[in-house]
């Protein structure tokens, strides 16, 4: 049974993120404005952190410079404020199966900024550095036939929308509409590629913060006023501000709550027993069950193009992961093999030097 617990944390892991795309969408169908909804999101998820915080870390706070402060700050409002915005806007113009499906890009981008800021090296005289650039091409690929390419449309025989009745027919044509699809996916792209940014800059941060809870908690906490400003700068009208007992609630509650704060232990807990690579790989599954949840709880239909796209952004991701797994593998070789030699050279030295003199 033990040996299956990694199994079923990242099924569960990606049937949280598929809950995610799909509340949210749910929430955004019902008139609820995108950037309200993401300063809910963040301070249920900074009231949630908060006491856990406080819980178990409050012994190991590290002192934190004004320089750290500021890194940490400009980080929450790129990687989290501005891309949960950008997310939201994305995902009003587009799909919950569209957001799914660009999700599988986030490893390859993240990939392909951590070269530009020579984190990551490609070799690409050997197989796997060939392999890593032809998943980021086939990535590019994916999201180009998601964008341009719409094809037939796919639906279920089940057309009563459980929950997320779109609130006006102007909402209807602005997702239909092709150049506001095409917006949208850059959009979602934008809003992937300042995601990636973040993971990436997470590595220079931690250094000066290595508590990890506190360090999420802060960037939520300020994420929140960050996203405060910025829903009170767009939207005055009072009324988009009330929660009631409805799927805006839902949506706030569970991306705040359930989402920050339940994947946060499961990702690291499976990152420990398996790896990365094993969650990253994962991460198909969310968009296999958005594609079914959506066409039955919100009544999508789902078009051949997103399915094609989605299929070529899972094969530059798997392309990419392949690559960087090998390199692993070859660089765990290397440096076996480099060892055992460095042993053989010292004992060949010790052997053929000349014994101690001898003194009577």
């Amino acid at each position: 049974m033990d040996a299956k617990k990694p199994f079923l944390a990242v099924l569960l892991i990606q049937t949280i993120y598929a809950g995610m795309f799909l509340v949210s969408k749910a929430a955004f169908n019902v008139g609820m404005n995108n950037f309200i909804f993401v300063f809910y999101r963040q301070a249920a998820a900074t009231v949630f952190l908060v006491p856990l915080s406080i819980i178990f870390e409050r012994k190991n706070v590290p002192p934190l410079s004004f320089v750290t402060f500021c890194k940490i700050f400009m980080l929450s409002l790129f990687g989290i404020t501005l891309s949960l915005d950008v997310n939201g806007v994305a995902l009003i113009y587009t799909s919950a199966t569209l957001a799914a499906a660009t999700t599988n890009s986030l490893p390859v981008i993240t990939f392909f900024l951590a070269v530009l800021l020579r984190m990551e090296t490609v070799k690409l005289r050997t197989s796997p550095g060939m392999a890593k650039i032809a998943g980021v091409l086939i990535c590019i690929a994916g999201a180009a036939t998601i964008a341009f390419y719409e094809g037939p449309h796919l639906q279920l025989l089940l057309h009563h929308r459980l929950f997320g009745h779109p609130t006006s027919q102007e909402h209807q044509s602005r997702v239909s509409s092709g150049a506001t699809w095409v917006k949208g996916c850059l959009l979602m792209l934008m809003s992937n590629t300042l995601w990636g940014l973040w993971l990436v800059s997470q590595a220079c941060i931690i250094k000066s913060c290595p508590a990890k809870l506190l360090l999420t908690t802060l960037q939520c906490l300020l994420s929140s006023i960050q996203s405060f400003f910025i829903a009170i700068a767009l939207e005055r009208d009072i009324h988009q501000w009330k929660l009631g007992w409805n799927v805006k609630l839902i949506a706030v509650a569970y991306t705040g709550i359930v989402v920050t704060g339940g994947t946060y232990y499961l990702q690291t807990w499976v990152i420990e027993k398996k790896g990365p690579v094993f969650l990253a790989m994962s991460t198909p599954t969310a968009l296999v069950i958005t594609i079914i949840c959506s066409a039955i709880l919100l009544g999508e239909a789902i078009s051949l193009g997103s399915i094609l796209g989605g299929i070529l952004l899972v094969g530059g991701l798997y392309s990419v992961l392949w690559g960087k797994s090998k390199e692993q593998k070859m660089e765990k070789t290397s440096s076996i093999a480099q060892a055992e030699k460095e042993t053989e050279l010292k004992e060949e030295a010790a052997s053929q030097s000349p014994p101690p003199p001898f003194f009577v």
